[in-house]
């Protein structure tokens, strides 16, 4: 099923969509253990689950499309493939399509992708919004595509990026999942922005769970997303103290997915970090919200 028809049936029950992102393993030997991690996932009930796609190497070797696969053919749950384009041509991405559609795999998260100097880029795609007009002139599938409510860090301004975001919207995104934030006002103006701005599809709330210091850092770094005052109190009164950190960072958490369910947002999308047991302690406290 197409994600905005997800939304939509939830919506019509009063409740958001609900949802996990998860990364392949590096290594081949971990691969073979995601089943322990996608079993844990899927019985937490998610509306879909999202994979994460790298940069380099041949798509048609990606692991991500062989998880994508399992979580929909032995799990049952919907999944969204991340497909990034900077590092690769059209032809590469017309064979990913080819194999999606024959897996049955019909919901895509059209991505630019972060640069990295290990990897040359090609030409053929220069935006995200460039990715979402060919993947639409080459089949029926279902594009969802990424924002920043605290803008992007490429971004002139943030007037700029949302008028970049409605393209993406025009070229066929019909659903979007925002970056990670620690502060739900910013999400909440950021939503109306877009909604001035005449983009009217649904947006997923991105949150990323508080496991520790370090990993928070450094997407901090990554995204450019900033810390609250009260977020920045608890990493250092905790920072020291593993067990106290998961658990006050997992309170934060539980409280910022509470007020966005109250406030009615359109779905929530964990950022997992591979790890099940963190997911689970979420949904338990929020299993009747969702």
């Amino acid at each position: 099923m197409k994600i905005p028809k997800i939304i939509e049936q939830k919506k019509q029950i009063g409740k958001p969509s609900f949802s996990f992102e998860i990364f392949p393993p590096k290594k081949e030997e971990t691969l073979k253990n995601i089943d322990e991690t996608l079993e844990m996932l899927c019985d937490l009930k998610p509306d879909f689950i999202s994979v994460t796609f790298g940069a380099g190497g041949s798509v048609r070797n990606s692991k991500t499309v062989e998880i994508a696969r399992k979580i929909k053919e032995t799990y049952g749950v919907e999944p969204v493939v991340h497909l990034t384009c900077l590092y690769y041509s059209k032809e590469e991405i017309k064979e990913l399509l080819k194999e999606l559609e024959a897996s049955g795999i019909e919901n895509i998260l059209a991505l630019r992708g972060d640069r990295n100097p290990d990897y040359p880029t090609k030409n053929d795609f220069t935006y995200a919004s460039d990715l979402v007009s060919f993947i639409k002139s080459q089949g029926d599938f279902s594009l969802s595509g990424g924002c920043y409510p605290e803008t992007h860090l490429e971004a002139t301004d943030a007037i700029t990026d949302i008028r970049n975001l409605k393209k993406k919207v025009d070229a066929g995104a019909s659903h979007l999942i925002s970056q990670l934030f620690f502060d739900n006002e910013l999400f909440y103006r950021f939503y109306e922005k877009t909604r001035c701005a005449g983009i009217d599809v649904p947006i997923d709330a991105g949150v990323m769970p508080v496991t520790n210091k370090a990993q928070i850092e450094r997407m901090v770094n990554l995204c450019g997303a900033s810390l609250p005052v009260k977020f920045e109190k608890m990493l250092r009164k905790y920072e020291d103290n593993k067990a106290a950190l998961l658990d006050a960072g997992l309170a934060y958490t539980i409280n910022q997915v509470v007020d966005l369910i109250a406030n009615d947002v359109d779905g929530v999308h964990i950022y997992t970090m591979n790890n099940p047991a963190v997911a689970k302690r979420i949904c338990d406290s929020i299993r009747n919200l969702v």
